[in-house]
């Protein structure tokens, strides 16, 4: 069969055309596609501007479904999900992201970062362990030992937390001297609830040797020394923080009367309680100074005009309570329902609160229950903040 050039000829042009005309559809359908995925991203920026994060995430799947090569999008993607508390969102995009060969070093490190954060918030502490171990020798070491640091004082491992202290020591990242006192402070208050006061005994005085301006190991010996019947050494103990005019001293007044009553040293208690008292006025080391002369005849008389002369310098209800207490002794007592109303009245007054989220307890904390801060209570009460 012969080949017919009319055909051929014919042909090629036709062929020509449909080629480029299917170019032209290609290079069309791109440029659309193309459009729309910066039209989405930016879409979904204007959502987040005007804080409207559902939107902002229709949006941003929008560009990632239009896209699903560009990494910054699953990242903005990731951390949209993160604040919204869909954790489990977060974590697929970030192990997706993990999942990719072509992801770069360093995209490679950020998204871990990321995948640990969302371990971190939806509590999964464990996980977020592992995952921040994978951080060490990358440029996310520091954060990433900081979390694990928290991770540890949260889960109350404190061999691992002081571990990742002194790592962070090393590296530069701040001094934690005083940190490292507390966790030997809470190793001794767990050997104290499990009975092994040697090993309490040794963590305390192991502290206070590293750490001699620390003053919750000298507070937690003596209490600890006392309880042991050992008042002379206890008071020795605690009279270090009086004579140095310790911000917290006051915490370890009651502390220090009972073993100065114990060890027949009220009269030297007395002279430094009032030395310090004359440099920081404070109720709870005036409690302390009663205390003390209430053993002599005339105690009563003193205490009442001791509380008097507080009252002069400083307006306290505190104060004034137990001023009128003094002044109505014996055959004039308060009447109870008095009594009540000023008790209730002064309760709110007579807490701690913690300086960094308002967190307010009867009782001091050295490691606040609220927001995790350490050394954020003034060992003050709430009435003379």
């Amino acid at each position: 069969m012969e080949l017919d050039l009319t055909w051929i000829l014919l042909g090629l042009p036709a062929a020509f055309a449909l080629g480029w005309l299917a170019s032209r559809l290609d290079l069309r359908q791109m440029r659309i596609a193309n459009r729309q995925a910066p039209r989405a991203y930016f879409k979904g920026l204007n959502y987040l501007l005007n804080e409207q994060q559902d939107k902002a995430i229709d949006a941003f799947i929008e560009a990632v479904q239009n896209d699903p090569d560009t990494s910054e999008l699953h990242f903005a993607l990731g951390n949209l999900f993160r604040r919204r508390g869909e954790y489990d969102r977060a974590v697929r995009v970030h192990e997706h992201l993990m999942s990719r060969a072509d992801l770069s070093s360093a995209d490679r490190q950020r998204a871990q970062h990321g995948l640990a954060l969302d371990f971190l918030k939806a509590g999964l502490l464990d996980r977020a362990e592992e995952a921040l171990r994978k951080l060490e020798g990358t440029s996310y070491e520091g954060q990433a030992r900081l979390a694990r640091l928290a991770i540890y004082e949260r889960s109350r491992e404190w061999p691992e937390a002081a571990r990742v202290a002194r790592l962070l020591e090393t590296s530069g990242e701040a001094n934690f001297d005083m940190r490292m006192a507390h966790y030997q402070c809470e190793q001794a208050r767990e050997a104290v609830q499990q009975g092994d006061l040697p090993n309490a005994l040794n963590l305390l005085t192991a502290a206070i040797q590293a750490t001699p301006d620390a003053a919750r190991p000298r507070i937690l010996l003596g209490q600890l020394q006392l309880s042991q019947g050992q008042a002379a050494q206890a008071y020795e103990t605690l009279s270090v923080l009086f004579e140095r005019s310790d911000t917290a001293a006051p915490l370890a007044a009651a502390s220090l009367v009972k073993a100065a009553q114990a060890a027949a040293l009220t009269a030297e208690a007395a002279q430094l309680l009032k030395k310090y008292y004359a440099k920081q006025a404070c109720i709870d080391v005036l409690d302390a100074i009663s205390a003390l002369e209430s053993t002599s005849p005339e105690g009563g008389a003193l205490s009442h005009q001791r509380y008097l002369d507080h009252l002069s310098n400083h307006a306290s209800l505190m104060a004034a309570t137990r001023w009128l207490t003094e002044e109505n002794k014996g055959q004039n007592p308060l009447p109870a329902p008095v009594q009540k109303a000023l008790e209730q009245a002064i309760r709110p007054l007579a807490r701690y609160r913690c300086a960094a989220c308002g967190f307010e307890a009867k009782e001091h904390f050295w490691h606040c229950p609220g927001c995790q801060a350490w050394d954020s209570y003034p060992p003050r009460r709430i009435e003379e903040l």
